[in-house]
């Protein structure tokens, strides 16, 4: 039995699916506890109760654990005192060189620094931006075809959480990876303009994109998190601390398969966009 933890996200879904496929008993866990259609077992818990996990552990050998979350130590020496064998944790690409005065650099190093003290087999998945970030450009397009967006001169080799949910369901299922923080990135790397002409090819739609100029964008994003997080993410994409452009050869050499492209995600969730 394996525990995905935030089985309703981007990610999450994903392990979800790849556990599955390998013929894997499930248990689901996210605040909703949903009812599910896929023979997985839903639980309703919050990750920053920790008592709400130790419920969710028995009979469970991995876990796969997102990061941030408050009490992270006793919810590892829950899992400990369960008997979970395994533990994948979803991590960031700013890890390697990234500074503490960072905020989310930050919480993701607390967050491998807390699985690594709890003595539990651990494996971390250092993703780059998910190609899912898209759809934070829905209500945009049911709005019409224009999509503004900031950091227009960034590439990013976008990753499909699908291949994400490929490695995570990989380490927790196989031996080997114990130890091993795997840097993972999608085939591509694209600028925003290039996402969005790829997504107008698969919507049937002519898209056009504008960049958002560096205030215009701040003053947007501190309006959806606190500023530290908005200031993380100007430290990466402006002053360049974070380099998401490299295609990464991991996925390849774990899966056997190269990593999904942006078109193949975007046809994927075309509905999505309505």
């Amino acid at each position: 039995m394996f525990l995905v933890t935030g089985a309703t996200g981007n990610a999450g879904s994903e392990v979800v699916r790849h556990l599955q496929q390998l013929d894997a008993a499930v248990r689901t866990f996210s605040r909703s506890g949903r009812p599910r259609t896929d023979g997985a077992l839903p639980v309703a818990g919050d990750l920053n109760d920790p008592a709400s996990v130790a419920s969710a552990l028995d009979g469970v050998q991995g876990i796969f654990l997102l990061p941030g979350y408050q009490r992270l130590p006793e919810t590892l020496a829950a899992c400990a005192d369960a008997g979970v064998e395994r533990v994948v944790l979803l991590s960031s690409s700013s890890i390697p060189g990234g500074e503490r005065t960072n905020a989310v650099t930050r919480y993701m190093r607390e967050s491998e620094e807390a699985v690594e003290a709890s003595g539990l087999p651990w494996t971390f998945l250092r993703p780059c931006a998910f190609a899912a970030n898209a759809l934070q450009w829905k209500d945009q397009l049911a709005a019409g075809d224009v999509i503004r967006a900031p950091f227009a001169q960034v590439r990013q080799a976008t990753l499909d959480p699908y291949d994400i949910g490929a490695v995570a369901a990989l380490a927790l299922t196989s031996s080997g990876h114990e130890g091993k923080a795997y840097a993972l990135s999608g085939p591509e790397s694209l600028l925003p303009e290039e996402r969005v002409r790829i997504l107008g090819d698969v919507l049937g739609r002519k898209l056009t994109f504008e960049g958002q100029s560096d205030e215009e964008a701040r003053a947007e994003m501190s309006a959806q998190m606190p500023a530290e997080y908005a200031d993380a993410f100007f430290r990466f994409y402006v002053d360049g601390t974070l380099d998401e452009s490299p295609v990464l050869p991991t996925v390849q050499e774990l899966t056997g398969r190269a990593p999904r492209t942006f078109r193949t995600w975007a046809t994927e969730h075309a509905a999505a966009f309505g």
